[in-house]
């Protein structure tokens, strides 16, 4: 996906990535293979709302399109895996390599926000996602679908993305679906909420002076 030295140095690095904190360096790169797939990810903070996104999931490639438009990251996912099985190692993998690949981009948190929460409307959706990156992966899903699937893909995967990215993202997410009865609408308006939620607690806050956003000076 073209990552250079460079990018994987500030990547690896949360110091590297902290102390060259300018607009575009914040930035994570994951590689994760395993029997079952293979993912690759590159997550920018600071960027436009590009995204770059091929996991072979139609649905989840929609998700994750909306994620970077409507957060203003810069996504990059390229993943293969047992789809003949199902499509469950897949959406699990190619969450638990977006998580890691926040996690790094993030850094120390030096001058973040840290909290944000976004509600969004889609049509007779409602959505509510509040995020703290606290540094402590934990996740509240409460999101009723009617089902079986949503897009091609089964409903369980939806929760199940939501919980393994904030696992490995060190995040706390809670996820409501206040109303709605169409499912597409239901977890489309979810993504958005998370975009916004997250584009606002990664901010760069200029009254923090490039402090850690913890009582405890760490997150």
């Amino acid at each position: 996906m073209g990552v250079t030295d460079e990018d994987q140095r500030t990547a690896g690095d949360p110091a590297v990535a902290d102390a060259s904190r300018g607009r575009g360096q914040r930035v994570g790169n994951v590689h994760r293979t395993t029997r079952e797939t293979n993912v690759e990810v590159r997550f920018s903070i600071d960027g436009t709302g590009r995204a770059s996104v091929s996991t072979c999931v139609g649905f989840l490639d929609h998700m994750l399109d909306s994620l970077a438009r409507h957060g203003l990251f810069d996504i990059d996912v390229r993943a293969s895996g047992d789809l003949q099985v199902d499509e469950h190692h897949t959406v699990e993998d190619v969450a638990i390599a977006l998580g890691q690949a926040v996690h790094q981009a993030v850094g120390e948190g030096r001058g973040i926000r840290r909290m944000g929460h976004a509600i969004v409307p889609m049509d007779d959706a409602l959505a509510l996602v509040a995020v703290d990156v606290s540094g402590r992966g934990v996740s509240e899903v409460d999101l009723p679908l009617a089902g079986p699937t949503v897009g091609g893909l089964k409903i369980q995967m939806v929760p199940h993305f939501f919980r393994s990215f904030s696992l490995e993202a060190k995040v706390s997410l809670h996820v409501r679906a206040l109303s709605g009865a169409n499912d597409h609408h239901k977890v489309e308006a979810c993504f958005k909420a998370l975009a916004r939620a997250l584009d606002w607690a990664t901010q760069l806050d200029d009254r923090a002076s490039g402090d850690v956003p913890s009582t405890k000076g760490v997150l």
